[in-house]
């Protein structure tokens, strides 16, 4: 009988908002496609292969189901990347370090409870601290570049990337909120059909 994490149901709205942008926007995700469950080296619990647009999840690296939900989420924002943005992946180190930056600041990554299971909390602007240390830590886990070259790479692009927001249109600090911008993306295109 198998106890372990299972794949994000509808019911978790970061997911669901992100399979339903990957849908709008023509990169629909088949689940049996573009995931695939792997034992990974090391501490790493997912990745996203962008030369086969395929989510990786490291199945011996993720220990529960809220942190499943986190590297789905994290792993989807990629995706969308690459389906809206044509991301260079493999030779644009300032490309990956947007990504990386979208991903830690939406993906629920740096959320208040995360930090505080981390043991990392109180500092002002935490939340953007966190994001960058967790972009430059995702960069370098996959690029052997230096942590100068990584640092400098989320420096130059974080400002931008870091207040793109889509599709969520917000942070989603919590599922409520996610569940709002959800609802929200839901509704964009039902404003202007009367126009």
């Amino acid at each position: 009988m198998d106890i372990g994490p299972k794949f994000p149901q509808s019911f978790d709205p970061y997911v669901k908002l992100l399979l339903d942008a990957m849908k709008h926007s023509g990169c629909a995700v088949n689940k049996e496609r573009h995931f695939s469950c792997e034992d990974c080296n090391g501490n790493v619990s997912g990745g996203f292969d962008a030369s086969v647009s395929q989510i990786v999840l490291c199945q011996n690296n993720i220990c529960n189901q809220a942190h499943m939900n986190r590297v789905v989420t994290h792993e989807l924002i990629h995706a969308f990347d690459h389906c809206r943005a044509h991301v260079d992946w493999f030779t644009n180190v300032r490309h990956l370090a947007c990504s990386e930056v979208r991903a830690a600041n939406l993906s629920g990554d740096c959320s208040l409870l995360n930090e505080i299971f981390r043991l990392h909390f109180g500092l002002k602007q935490h939340h953007q601290t966190c994001v960058r240390d967790r972009a430059i830590r995702s960069i370098l886990a996959v690029r052997n570049i230096s942590r100068e070259v990584a640092q400098k790479a989320v420096d130059e692009v974080f400002e931008s990337c870091f207040n793109d927001h889509e599709p969520f249109g917000r942070i989603p600090h919590n599922k409520t909120y996610a569940r709002y911008a959800h609802r929200d993306f839901q509704n964009r295109d039902r404003y202007y059909s009367n126009i």
